[in-house]
């Protein structure tokens, strides 16, 4: 897939409170999922850990990670503020203990 040169990427890792939680990793992923009804997304992929072997460069510690794809920066301080964005943080916030995100674009 090629992507856009100047677009916004948004790369979201989330640790869980109970990383044991099978229950709680897939109500997290249902509540990333809400996210793709904001019109600012252009796309939005939704991962776990892969096992592709340890390296000393490879952090597998996170539960569940987001990559959202917006044109620019405009339109991700667009998602920030939107509603569903904000009803998402306060119904599924208190199943992660941290949250560590990456925003790049391209040069």
């Amino acid at each position: 897939m090629q992507l856009p040169a100047k677009c916004l990427v948004h790369h979201v890792l989330f640790w869980l409170r109970d990383p044991g939680s099978a229950e709680d990793r897939a109500a997290l992923i249902r509540g990333i999922e809400t996210l793709r009804a904001i019109e600012v997304v252009r796309a939005l992929h939704i991962g776990v850990p892969a096992a592709t072997g340890a390296r000393d460069v490879v952090d597998d510690t996170y539960s569940v990670s987001e990559l959202a794809l917006f044109e620019d920066a405009a339109a991700e301080a667009i998602y920030q503020d939107h509603p569903v964005h904000q009803a998402f943080i306060r119904d599924f916030g208190s199943l992660w203990s941290r949250v560590v995100v990456f925003d790049s674009v391209g040069d």
